[in-house]
Formats: C-alpha cells, structure tokens, sequence
C-alpha cells in the first residue's frame, strides 16, 4: 500500500549543505527528481553503505526501493513542498530524508 509524504524544505539551501550524500539540485523539480531516485533505486543507500565503519553489519531492510515511488515539488517563495507517494516503509523512508536534507525538512502530513 503507498503511502503519501508531504515534505516542505523550509531552507532548500541548509538542505543542500547537510552533508555528503545531501541534495545537490537547485529547483523544486530537481529536488523531487533526486528524492524519486533515491526511493525508486538503491543507489543513495548504496554510496551510504559503503561510507559505513561496518558495511556488512548495516541492515538490508534500509536499502528497500519501490519503482513505482513518484515525487512532486513545488517551489513557494522560499521554501520547497515535496509529495512523495510510496510504498517505502516510513523509517526507511526518514533514513533517505536525513541523507538528503539532514534537519532540514519537515514531515507535514502523511496520508
């Protein structure tokens, strides 16, 4: 069953500067091609893996992907609002948020 996130990025520009594996694109239409990616592939979690002390102890379930997972984005004055529709569980679905955007997010609503 997907599940339906709705995401705003208060500062897109704080999100970008969390760290190695965060947000690169500048508009709501790159962020949400970049958040699609990440929950549509393994690749984010992969690069993640590999930068741990123990790759091999991390756990598997962390790298769960959906396909079908579909992201909007939409730019308002300064801050971005992200949808992501999936059928990601939840905590895997923050560990992508955090690698992404740090702190910087907010988690609106889920639906």
């Amino acid at each position: 069953m997907s599940v339906r996130y709705m995401i705003r990025l208060p500062d897109p520009a704080r999100a970008r500067a969390a760290g190695e594996f965060a947000f690169r694109s500048q508009g709501a239409e790159g962020l949400a091609v970049e958040l699609q990616e990440a929950l549509r592939g393994d690749g984010l979690f992969q690069r993640w893996r590999a930068a741990q002390e123990d790759p091999d102890a991390v756990d598997p379930a962390l790298g769960a992907t959906d396909p079908s997972a579909v992201v909007e984005g939409a730019q308002h004055d300064l801050h971005v609002d992200l949808v992501a529709t999936t059928s990601i569980p939840g905590a895997v679905f923050k560990h992508r948020m955090r690698l992404l955007a740090g702190s910087a997010w907010e988690l609106r609503d889920v639906r």
